[in-house]
């Protein structure tokens, strides 16, 4: 094992992706996420990688594809504009079933909005963003070491998945430097490549995981690459059975292993009459608060999803039978309290903080927001707006 060494957010997914296997970048650079080009540039050299800076997010993305295509493991990272530039190709990755990882360091937005304070207005249009009915993967880290092992963690789910990953955490995670012992080695996956004669190969012929094999460029396989609805030869195809087969798989492969998928951090549950739900930076000030009122005497506790998509409604769910209240804590103006409502379906009251005021929320604003709400249930309508409170 390492020694402990002071790493930033950045730096550590950097590192992380390198230890994962990861052997091309393409990008652009972006505040708040440019160290982690900066890094890779530097390091990718030395493991006979491959740095490209392109002209925009958008060949970013496309050059990354490409080069999972040909066989690397590939990644790119951006921020809240870059990544909405990066949306179609996102969609035309999980359409021709290509992995890669997207890393989005959130800024204030929209447009150019705060480009150097943090926010969490990202994570509607990570799971949306593109259009069509997809699956979508996305990983929320809220430490340096987390980021580290949620970064090497989307790299094999998108070589498992044939899928891209995105990895979804803010400006003050990108920028903290924090003392951390990071390991020698990483658990490692590799997609599946086909085993079949090439003359035998279907291209997208699923097994029943859902995932086909994927040869890389050169391997003497041949099959075709497209965005449009295509067959199981691969081949584009307009006949709706096809398009509606098609989707399902893609849904499905993500969605019938959600067990396996979900991570989240509790808290203090067993015994909880008021819970705080929170995730990336938000979760760890929830965190510390939760541990502050209990310190106190207070039953509450935490709930803090690191995996945001495919989303936890089961385990909101039963949080939601056992606690009086749920205070959901988010620096957007409700993105994901809209979720957890559907979660809850009416078994708690929702009670939303939610700021997009470019600085983090911190563990004394939920400190004092607990003790408001530390009470036995109101009668106002669950899921009401209020002066910022929903």
């Amino acid at each position: 094992m390492s020694p402990a060494e002071l790493v930033t957010g950045n730096e550590a997914c950097a590192r992380a992706a390198l230890a994962a296997g990861c052997r091309f970048y393409g990008g652009y650079p972006i505040t708040p996420s440019s160290e982690i080009a900066e890094f890779m540039v530097s390091a990718l050299p030395d493991v006979d990688g491959v740095f490209i800076q392109m002209e925009d997010e958008i060949a970013s993305l496309a050059a990354v594809i490409g080069a999972s295509l040909a066989g690397m493991k590939a990644m790119t990272a951006t921020s809240g504009p870059g990544f909405s530039l990066m949306q179609e190709h996102i969609g035309f990755a999980a359409m021709a079933e290509v992995p890669c990882v997207v890393v989005n360091v959130m800024r204030g937005g929209p447009s150019t909005g705060l480009p150097t304070s943090p926010s969490q207005g990202d994570v509607m249009q990570a799971r949306w963003g593109s259009h069509g009915d997809r699956p979508a993967i996305v990983l929320a880290p809220a430490s340096v070491r987390e980021v580290f092992d949620e970064t090497v963690r989307a790299f094999n789910l998108a070589e498992r998945f044939r899928t891209p990953v995105i990895v979804l955490y803010d400006e003050v995670i990108g920028h903290t430097a924090e003392g951390v012992v990071l390991p020698d080695q990483v658990p490692i996956e590799h997609r599946a490549r086909p085993e079949c004669n090439p003359e035998d190969f279907v291209a997208k012929a699923a097994p029943p995981d859902g995932v086909p094999p994927l040869p890389a460029f050169g391997d003497g396989y041949r099959f075709h690459v497209t965005g449009l609805s295509h067959d199981e030869r691969g081949l584009p195809s307009d006949d709706g059975r096809n398009a509606e087969a098609l989707a399902q798989r893609l849904q499905a492969k993500v969605d019938a292993r959600t067990d396996e998928l979900t991570h989240i951090e509790t808290l203090g549950l067993d015994d909880a009459e008021l819970a705080v739900f929170g995730y990336g930076i938000v979760g760890r000030s929830a965190r510390a608060a939760v541990e502050t009122a209990r310190a106190e005497g207070r039953k509450v506790g935490l709930i803090r999803p690191i995996t945001l998509w495919p989303f936890p409604h089961k385990e909101i769910a039963a949080v939601a039978e056992k606690v009086d209240r749920l205070i959901v804590a988010e620096m957007n103006l409700g993105q994901l309290i809209g979720e957890v409502e559907r979660a809850a379906a009416g078994r708690t009251e929702i009670v939303g903080h939610l700021r997009c005021h470019g600085e983090p929320i911190t563990p004394d604003d939920l400190t004092a927001v607990i003790g408001a709400h530390d009470r036995a249930p109101s009668l106002e309508v669950v899921g009401s707006w209020a002066g910022g409170v929903r």
